[in-house]
C-alpha cells in the first residue's frame, strides 16, 4: 500500500525507517538526521529484507518526483508492505525549517 503524507505534518516517530532515494552526492550535501541513503536505482528485494515486514517505510527525495516512483518500485517488489511518500521532499523539509545534517 502506498500513501502520501506532507512533510510538514510528519511527526518523525522514533523508530521510523526513512529512505532518502536521492543519489549519494545529494544525500551527502544535506539530509534528514534519521534518513538512510537508499538511492532509487539500488532498490531491490534485498533492500526490503533489512526492514521488518510490519514497519512502514517512509520515502523522501529532493523535490517530490523520485519518492513516488520509488514507492511504486517497492510496491511492485512487495505489495504487502506500507510505503509512505513524504511529499515535497527535501525542498519542503528546508522550507519548513526542519533540521538537516550533512
Amino acid at each position: 500500500m502506498i500513501r502520501k503524507q506532507e512533510i510538514t505534518t510528519f511527526d518523525f516517530p522514533n523508530e521510523a525507517i526513512i529512505w532518502d532515494v536521492r543519489d549519494e552526492n545529494a544525500y551527502a550535501e544535506s539530509h534528514l538526521k534519521a534518513a538512510v541513503n537508499q538511492p532509487i536505482d539500488t532498490l531491490t528485494k534485498d533492500s526490503l529484507a533489512n526492514v521488518a515486514a510490519d514497519q512502514p517505510i517512509y520515502i523522501l527525495c529532493g523535490g517530490g518526483s523520485k519518492a513516488p516512483r520509488a514507492a511504486e518500485i517497492l510496491d511492485h517488489l512487495d505489495s504487502s508492505r506500507e510505503y509512505v511518500v513524504l511529499m515535497g521532499g527535501m525542498r519542503a523539509v528546508k522550507a519548513a525549517g526542519i533540521e538537516t545534517q550533512s
